[in-house]
């Protein structure tokens, strides 16, 4: 609370002891290969006795604390002619800067940018990416004047942003906030412009690999006319889309008017891979109205020194995810075998995740901040978008089912954007009077059961619905099961994830044991082929290696399936599954009449 109150004591005092003016960013990257750079800030005139300025400890869309001032050294503070001011640290990420006198502060120091996949700060001898939260200090006195920041860059590179440019190496922006929400990916790259319905978009690639940038084109052209099957316009003028294809970093992130999409540089090539790629972008765009125009007053305005707690990324990020295929869909660039591949992927991670059964989608949102992921997170815990993306699911065909097609999920994103558009945020409150409003019913009982407590989802049922069946293909068999999953060095089986209430969790092993034999026969490559020949059911004995020392267990078999469950279209819908599909997914049902 110190970091934070420090602010609002600086800001409290702007309106009579500050100056107005541009807060001037410079970087200088003259050794991009020792990943340095070396930033100045400028701030305007302060009559205060002193300024804090800070590092952000996370960045949006990524709700994580990252420590980020952990990359600054050689800090100095100076007053308007050039003399030092005398200064010290207050808390891991808060400089403050004592003044004798009004005047201008300009602070300087260096930060080490070498961990691209934090999507945050990254500099190597061939480009930079430099998100404002991993480079630029601010202070919450200044947070709302306009910024320019300027670049200096070896002459072989391209700097862009979804700031405007106002020369080569140099972007302007009406405040931090915009700052910190539009990346700049400067360096040796290629770059594509596009128009689409007057508005102008680009795509900047930075690394090789084997992807079809005429591919591509062709269908981030096609996606980026689908905004308006949800919301009513389109918030920005420009766009684009930075693309990293590298190695070691993976993932995306979403901001004002722009994203950033690292894919590994030969995974593009492959139709499963290019839907992956695609998807991502989907996705990205997507939030371009969901969180960045509208979002969960929990995170209104960011706090960029503290965790942002809400108990809606759910909303934020899990309807995001499930939206991804309707855009696909609707723009030709997927078909619905390709959505029931995927959908059939998702819903069989959720089944085989115990944390399903403890968790909800409200407290997960909630605990995103401190979840472990791994093994005791999959067993307890859920995360925010497979399991919202569910439950977002779960609403629109229940909406849709309710109105005959008339009233689905995306009249409730459309209403949030509509009425609750930055700087307002909404809560689970504002959301539940959405539902009653465009669909004319209570929520307040479906919220409890499926949002505020683990969703009980009966996938068959609600999928029927909509003219889909999902179960196991005719030629599934039971299996013999230890409930675990395991990677294999050709001696031993070491354990990563023992499921909850599975046959190896009664069994008393857990992760990091190593398997050498099942009933005195050694172990295969994997733990299915170790298992071929016993029995569900089955009393077996373990071997396995616990600390350096060998020991056994006995227990029951478990079973599964040898297949997973697939989504499928039913062979011969009726007229309503027929037109409620429809009315889903904006395509017709693969089997209509």
């Amino acid at each position: 609370m110190k970091l934070l109150n420090t602010g609002l004591f600086v800001s409290a005092m702007s309106f009579t002891s500050l100056s107005f003016a541009d807060v001037e960013y410079t970087i200088s990257i003259t050794e991009p290969e020792h990943h340095l750079a070396n930033v100045t800030v400028n701030l305007p005139k302060a009559n205060l006795s002193f300024v804090d300025v800070k590092m952000a400890d996370w960045r949006t869309g990524r709700y994580e604390i990252l420590n980020l001032a952990n990359g600054v050294r050689f800090f100095e503070a100076k007053n308007s002619q050039g003399q030092s001011l005398n200064w010290e640290k207050v808390d891991k990420n808060t400089w403050r800067v004592f003044l004798n006198s009004p005047t201008e502060v300009n602070v300087s120091y260096q930060v080490y940018a070498n961990e691209l996949g934090l999507r945050a700060r990254h500099i190597d001898d061939s480009h930079a990416f430099i998100d404002a939260s991993g480079f630029f200090m601010f202070s919450e006195a200044f947070r709302e004047e306009p910024v320019s920041v300027s670049l200096h860059v070896p002459k072989t590179w391209r700097s862009v942003s979804g700031m405007e440019s106002t020369s080569k190496h140099r972007f302007k922006a009406a405040n931090f906030d915009v700052l910190v929400d539009s990346p700049i990916e400067t360096g040796i790259n290629e770059l594509h412009t596009f128009n689409v319905d007057g508005i102008d978009y680009e795509l900047v690639i930075w690394g090789e690999g084997n992807y079809d940038v005429n591919l591509m084109l062709s269908d981030l052209k096609k996606l980026v006319t689908t905004g308006h099957l949800i919301w009513d316009d389109y918030p920005f003028s420009r766009y684009v889309f930075m693309v990293h294809a590298t190695s070691g970093a993976g993932g995306a992130t979403e901001h004002l008017n722009s994203t950033i999409i690292q894919r590994p540089r030969y995974k593009f090539a492959k139709r499963e891979d290019y839907l992956a790629f695609i998807s991502t972008a989907a996705h990205e765009f997507i939030h371009t109205w969901n969180v960045k125009n509208y979002r969960p007053d929990g995170l209104v305005p960011y706090d960029y020194t503290n965790p942002n707690y809400s108990d809606l990324l759910w909303l934020a990020e899990g309807s995001t995810s499930y939206f991804e295929d309707h855009l696909l869909l609707s723009a030709g660039i997927s078909t619905t075998k390709e959505f029931f591949k995927n959908l059939s992927g998702t819903i069989n991670r959720h089944e085989k995740t115990p944390g399903r059964e403890v968790q909800s989608v409200a407290a997960t949102s909630l605990d995103k901040w401190i979840n472990q992921g791994g093994d005791h997170g999959k067993n307890y815990a859920t995360n925010i978008y497979s399991e919202g993306a569910l439950v977002s699911m779960a609403l629109d065909i229940k909406l849709l089912d309710e109105s005959e097609g008339k009233v689905s999920y995306r009249d409730v994103h459309r209403e949030l954007y509509r009425q609750f558009k930055l700087p307002k945020g909404f809560n689970s409150k504002d959301v539940k009077a959405i539902l009653q409003q465009v669909s004319g019913n209570d929520y307040t009982a479906w919220w409890s059961n499926y949002v505020e407590h683990p969703a009980k989802l009966n996938f068959a049922q609600m999928l029927e619905i909509v003219g889909l069946s999902y179960r196991y293909p005719d030629d599934a068999n039971a299996i013999a099961s230890l409930g675990v999953v395991a990677k294999s060095d050709g001696n031993v089986l070491t354990l990563s994830h023992v499921a909850r209430d599975s046959s190896a969790w009664h069994g008393g092993l857990t992760t990091d044991d190593k398997i050498v034999a099942i009933d005195k026969k050694h172990i295969r490559q994997s733990i299915e082929s170790s298992l071929e020949g016993f029995t569900p059911g089955q009393k077996v004995r373990v071997d396995f290696i616990r600390r350096d020392k060998l020991m056994s267990t006995t227990l029951v078999l478990g079973q599964e399936m040898d297949k997973d469950p697939k989504v499928a279209a039913i062979k011969e819908p009726t007229e309503r599954q027929a037109k409620l599909f429809k009315a889903w997914m904006g395509v017709d049902h693969p089997n209509a009449k």
